[in-house]
């Protein structure tokens, strides 16, 4: 699978693999468990790798990079269970973003000389 995916492209992957399974997606609220179940595995790994607390002896070896792209799974799935184009959802939180914090943050200047 290339590295350089569009969400598109993720959402017809995480959808072929779903659709192998009788099962199929899961109800939105079993989703939500999920999400935060992930992210709970996420705030976990980002502790043990940046945080003052050391994995204890024999936990198994996991990564921020890959609790990243489980969360990315359960967000594809809920979303294509519910027909949601994540491409423009994102597009549209980010217009949201421009609108909202335009002024929120401080502005970097350019470099001297530029």
């Amino acid at each position: 699978m290339p590295s350089e995916l569009t969400i598109a492209e993720m959402q017809r992957e995480v959808d072929r693999w779903i659709s192998r399974f009788e099962e199929g997606y899961f109800p939105p609220l079993a989703m939500v468990a999920r999400l935060a179940e992930e992210v709970g595995e996420l705030a976990r790994e980002v502790s043990h790798t940046y945080g003052p607390k050391p994995k204890k002896p024999g936990e198994p070896e996991g990564s921020v990079a890959e609790e990243l792209g489980d969360l990315l799974f359960v967000l594809a799935s809920m979303a294509n269970a519910l027909g949601i184009d994540l491409a423009q959802a994102f597009s549209t939180a980010m217009q949201k973003f421009e609108r909202r914090d335009r002024q929120r943050w401080t502005p970097k200047r350019p470099p001297e000389g530029t």
